[in-house]
């Protein structure tokens, strides 16, 4: 299973529209659209798991720099999570 990172989705992107958008590449474990905690709306990006790292790769070479609903997405290889500082000492 390989995770990818998609950048530059229109904000009314669904997970399901996500979903259905990269399984023409392969198999889709899992779609999610990242929004913003505090308005709940969408902040333009996402995360996809394919089954394989051959479709991953299938994906990637498909659709970054494609576009989806009339916006240029980038699609790529998503990085681990950077530990973020502590918001404790604000």
């Amino acid at each position: 299973m390989k995770k990818l990172y998609v950048g530059g989705l229109p904000y009314s992107t669904t997970e399901a529209e996500l979903t259905d958008f990269f399984s023409k590449a392969g198999q889709v474990d899992s779609a999610a659209i990242i929004s913003d905690r505090m308005s709940g709306r969408s902040k333009g990006f996402g995360f996809v798991e394919m089954a394989s790292e051959g479709e991953a790769q299938k994906a990637i070479e498909m659709f970054n720099g494609s576009e989806m609903g009339g916006r240029k997405i980038t699609v790529d290889e998503a990085r681990a999570k950077e530990e973020r500082p502590s918001r404790d000492n604000y």
